[in-house]
């Protein structure tokens, strides 16, 4: 059996959340997904509010706190990525943003990603095409052709067991076609990570 993990991160800004709802809704849908097709799965959820003040602290001075860099390997370091953000002004919210924006460049190249969004109507679903899907385009991920959004009526009295659930269901196969296409992942890369040793970096030379 293949070990996988999976990153969850979402940017809803209350407590209970919609976003958190919905990133929960994805990631069971995708565990559930990969496991019939005989993988472990270890999911790892991110609430980005719970760090909020940790990245506004990277932001300003360059330095990531233990534990936000604790959940930017997580991030980094997974399988296959879930994003989910609350929409204001037709774009993610500056939460979620400011987030990514301390990913390393390069370090979500060739993942796979499913991106995700609530807002208050169905007519903010086009901010993940025109916000979302092209960030993490920027980002150089594979984000699955299915991304989700949910309005307040699809959290209605049976209204999450129809279209949503179908739409979810969807995006979750597509993240674990693309997750189970690659090898395990080995975690994050340090970019100051010695690749060579000193031997090598002395050979040929008279010493």
């Amino acid at each position: 059996m293949t070990r996988r993990t999976l990153a969850v991160v979402s940017a809803g800004l209350g407590q209970p959340s919609s976003t958190r709802l919905l990133a929960d809704q994805l990631a069971a849908a995708t565990r559930d997904e990969l496991a019939r097709r005989g993988d472990d799965v270890d999911v790892r959820p991110v609430e980005l509010r719970e760090h909020a003040h940790d990245i506004v602290n990277h932001l300003l001075t360059g330095f990531p706190s233990a534990a936000l860099r604790e959940v930017l390997d997580t991030v980094t370091g997974a399988d296959g990525l879930i994003a989910v953000t609350p929409i204001f002004n037709a774009s993610y919210n500056g939460l979620f943003k400011s987030f990514f924006d301390l990913v390393d460049a390069g370090a979500l190249a060739d993942r796979p990603v499913l991106v995700g969004a609530t807002g208050g109507t169905a007519r903010h679903s086009l901010a993940l095409e025109h916000a979302l899907r092209p960030m993490f385009a920027y980002l150089r991920s594979v984000v699955v052709p299915t991304a989700v959004f949910a309005a307040p009526e699809d959290w209605a009295a049976g209204a999450a067991d129809g279209a949503l659930r179908a739409r979810t269901d969807r995006a979750a196969g597509e993240l674990a076609d693309q997750i189970r296409r690659r090898p395990p992942s080995a975690g994050p890369v340090d970019p100051f990570a010695l690749t060579t040793s000193f031997e090598e970096l002395l050979g040929g030379r008279d010493h």
